[in-house]
């Protein structure tokens, strides 16, 4: 930030204008491209790097990898230099797959996020236009109306009725007024009602503002610098987690007792070094953030092709997790489509009236963009010209009211509408058909019923008032008084057509459906019924304020509908669920949605939402509806369903051979297996792995939410890996006992059983069926082929003599064939019994 504009809240917008050398026709576009460069983009932290050197480095980083390439380049100069290059050949190449796969995921996720960047409006070249608000640079000028986010610390010069939320920053909870002015230097930031800062919204209003300074120099970004802006975890990322912490465990125990053991029996030290080091790379699932990775990216791109927009990758296992899915019923549940239904007096008869002033108000307003103006635009007719308007009091969620102020004839009219108490609360009389005046007192009753009438039949009515202003002067929310009743407009919004079949699809997913709404409680019951939720259990908004933290607790799982929700009661809900043991999904467009979005385990929002809510979402829906999130709730199953698959493998096949070698070391006289050997039978055997992101998922893993559960993946884990042991330990008896094979046969025979018996057991991991039951995909079928093929014929090409293999004898071919079929069938029996004992975790 420029020093003379350290504390800018202080100088005349003149003067910033000038150091800025900006002005209200705002920047150039050149102009602005040249400061882009100059100060860079506006984000709190630079893009997570996706360059080829960044992506590269992110594959050898492990500890475990680096002291492996230390060894062996050590190795190579103390002795073996052919076993060396190889094992370096090895970790390099691995590495370079790893990288080729996660590249091509980064490249597809940086296309797909581009699609639902967050934007603001802006004048530049004199010309207001959309810009991404990481372009945006100090000096232009910004634009504000209700719902937009505030891109950048700003000085105001314009503003009208602005209201700006700025809980994240301040943590106030109300909206703060904000107006152009002069503060003293010394003023406290919740107390600069002449500035606005990045990182807060718009409630309502409109505004002109000059950007100050942008990205980390903001208030905002101090804050999050000392908060190192992490992401809260998501149930996913904490599973990984504990997963690696107890494969970490276990491996540093393992190399630790193998490499004391092989010292211990005076064997070559820097052997039984390399040798500790390839058991711990064989035991580490390196590729696991790779895999990740790529099955995260081809769960974003499968789910674009069903118009679901993933911003943040980690929330695809979630969204696949939520068993609550909260959601608004404009849009999603109905069409959409707010229609007029009738503009009426307070006895319900049709009244031209009524009709005019609810047009006038919805075409003169310009404050906040709605479905009930667009309705009434579109549908009604009317020819208002002779109308001037003089200003106006936008909408805002604590009034809940929208006035304007119009002349004709040199008469002045305060035309107000809104939601029916608030407009009565300011009303002193109500008209009649004739035009007679009577006290609303006498009339309150005959409304109320009437407005009761119209919602139990699941319409929405909002109230139209007025009254004559007589003197000159700008409209303020003190004129919304003494007011004269009109009448309602009557409005409907239609369930979507299939609606009741797709809540049923998604209960059959074990995702059950709660409508949280702002509407009144029998509106919301005409509804519910209306898609098939009969005698619902509803809450109102009014016994959610009088209750507690545990007693609402206790009340959420049963609730179908929270109805007459005020908009920081949102976020009570949800945090409510969370405590009662729920994953909750919360769809939301609104301004004041966005705390919601952030407190749920997957905020969904749709592109034509606010900006504050879309920037607040994980989740963005190209369009609006149930059917949408329910293909993506099964691509984030089938997402979640395929990593589970590569853990199940690492954990089983992989860690029995590793637990096996480790064994047979300390009762040969010789090293099972040469280090070379290790890696190359850890990278054949995860090669196939790699295509997993592609591979068919069995229906009945879809059909319910599944989360992390460390203690079955140790369970099954100990189980397969036992099992694999016990062939393994069956292939050594083979080797030496009945074939009496020497070292080079032994190390080449127990490699080819190791990589062909753990690439085949993939088939019957992959599954909860039987091998026969569910076919794998296509790419991990060829794959498995390939590497069984490869291992193969290996021992009789010339490659061998270079990994210190030989030649077998076909009498070892059959008898490891026989191994092979029996450890694929005990497998099989030992995954039945396993999912039969651990069913409700599987």
């Amino acid at each position: 930030m420029n020093p003379s504009l350290k504390t800018f809240w202080n100088l005349p917008i003149e003067k910033v204008m000038g150091i800025l050398d900006t002005n209200i026709r705002g920047l150039s576009n050149e102009e602005a491209n040249r400061r882009l460069q100059e100060y860079g983009a506006n984000l709190l932290k630079p893009k997570k790097k996706s360059d080829t050197l960044t992506l590269l480095w992110s594959q050898f980083k492990s500890p475990i990898i680096l002291i492996l390439i230390f060894a062996a380049i050590l190795s190579f100069f103390l002795r073996d230099q052919t076993d060396a290059i190889i094992i370096l050949m090895i970790v390099f190449i691995s590495g370079f797959l790893g990288f080729w796969q996660e590249r091509g995921a980064a490249n597809a996720v940086e296309k797909l996020l581009s699609i639902v960047e967050v934007k603001c409006m802006v004048i530049r070249d004199n010309i207001e236009q959309e810009i991404s608000t990481e372009s945006i640079v100090p000096g232009d000028i910004s634009l504000l109306s209700a719902g937009a986010v505030i891109p950048g610390d700003s000085l105001l010069f314009e503003a009208k009725d602005l209201f700006i939320n700025e809980a994240t920053l301040t943590g106030e909870t109300f909206p703060v007024e904000k107006a152009p002015g002069i503060h003293l230097p010394d003023t406290s930031l919740a107390n600069r009602t002449n500035c606005i800062f990045m990182g807060t919204n718009v409630i309502s209003g409109s505004g002109k503002a000059v950007v100050i300074s942008t990205g980390k120099n903001t208030e905002f970004g101090k804050v999050s610098e000392e908060l190192k802006l992490r992401a809260p975890e998501t149930d996913f990322e904490r599973g990984i987690r504990r997963f690696g912490y107890l494969l970490m465990e276990l491996t540093f125990l393992l190399v630790f007792l193998i490499f004391a053991f092989n010292v211990y029996f005076h064997r070559p030290i820097l052997d039984s070094f390399l040798f500790s080091l390839a058991l711990a790379v064989g035991l580490t699932p390196q590729l696991l953030p790779a895999i990740i990775s790529i099955n995260l990216s081809h769960g974003a791109r499968r789910m674009a092709e069903r118009k679901v927009i993933v911003k943040r990758l980690a929330s695809i296992e979630n969204f696949g997790s939520i068993n609550i899915l909260c959601s608004d019923k404009t849009g999603t549940l109905t069409e959409g489509k707010v229609k007029l239904q009738s503009a009426v007096n307070y006895e319900g008869k049709e009244s031209e009236k009524v009709l005019l002033f609810a047009y006038l108000n919805a075409n003169l307003e310009t404050g906040f963009t709605n479905p009930v103006d667009e309705a009434l635009r579109k549908q009604v007719q009317i020819d208002i010209t002779s109308y001037q308007k003089l200003d106006e009091v936008p909408y805002d969620f604590i009034r809940k009211r929208l006035s304007i102020l119009a002349e004709k004839d040199n008469k002045k009219l305060i035309i107000t509408k809104g939601a029916l108490s608030n407009v009565l609360s300011v009303c002193a009389m109500v008209e009649s058909i004739d035009g007679d005046l009577i006290d609303i007192h006498t009339m309150q009753k005959k409304i109320e019923k009437q407005y009761e009438e119209y919602s139990k039949n699941g319409y929405r009515t909002l109230g139209i008032a007025y009254r004559e202003l007589e003197e000159n002067k700008a409209l303020t929310k003190e004129d919304e008084n003494s007011m004269i009743f009109l009448g309602f407009i009557v409005l409907f919004d239609p369930p979507k057509e299939g609606i009741i079949h797709t809540i049923l699809r998604l209960n059959d997913l074990g995702i059950h459906l709660k409508i949280v709404t702002g509407d009144n409680m029998l509106v919301a019951k005409s509804l519910s019924e209306q898609i098939g939720i009969d005698s619902p259990n509803i809450l109102t908004g009014i016994k959610i304020r009088q209750m507690s933290d545990e007693a609402l607790i206790r009340q959420v799982r049963r609730i179908d509908v929270f109805a007459e929700v005020e908009p920081n009661q949102k976020e009570r809900i949800i945090r409510s669920l969370q405590k009662a043991g729920m994953v909750v999904g919360f769809i939301g467009d609104g301004i004041n949605d966005a705390p919601a979005l952030h407190a749920a385990d997957v905020g969904i929002s749709v592109d034509s939402a606010v900006d504050v809510a879309k920037e607040a979402a994980d989740i963005v829906l190209l369009e609006q509806g149930l059917e949408v999130l329910e293909d993506g709730i099964r691509e984030g199953r089938r997402t979640f369903a395929n990593t589970l698959k590569y853990v199940f493998m690492a954990t089983s096949a992989n860690f029995g051979n590793m637990f096996s070698m480790a064994g047979a070391s300390l009762f040969l006289p010789f090293l099972p297996l040469l280090p070379k050997q290790i890696l190359l039978t850890n990278f054949m055997t995860d090669f196939p792995e790699m295509t997993i992101a592609t591979d068919n998922v069995d229906s009945e893993l879809i059909q319910k939410p599944r989360r992390w559960n460390i203690k079955f993946i140790r369970n099954f884990m100990l189980v397969f890996g036992t099992l694999s042991s016990v062939f393994d330990y069956l292939t050594f008896g083979v080797l030496l006992l009945i074939l009496h094979g020497s070292t080079a046969e032994f190390r080449t025979g127990w490699f080819v059983e190791s990589v062909v018996s753990a690439t085949l057991v993939v088939l019957v991991i992959r599954t909860h069926r039987t091998i026969f039951k569910s076919f794998p995909g296509k790419h991990l079928l060829i794959a498995t082929v390939l590497i069984v093929l490869v291992t193969l014929v290996l021992p009789y090409t010339p490659v061998a003599y270079v990994f210190g293999f030989t030649t077998l004898p076909i009498k070892f071919i059959f008898m490891m064939a026989i191994i092979v079929i029996l450890y694929i069938i005990s497998a099989e029996v030992a995954k039945k019994v396993f999912f039969r004992r651990y069913r409700k975790h599987a």
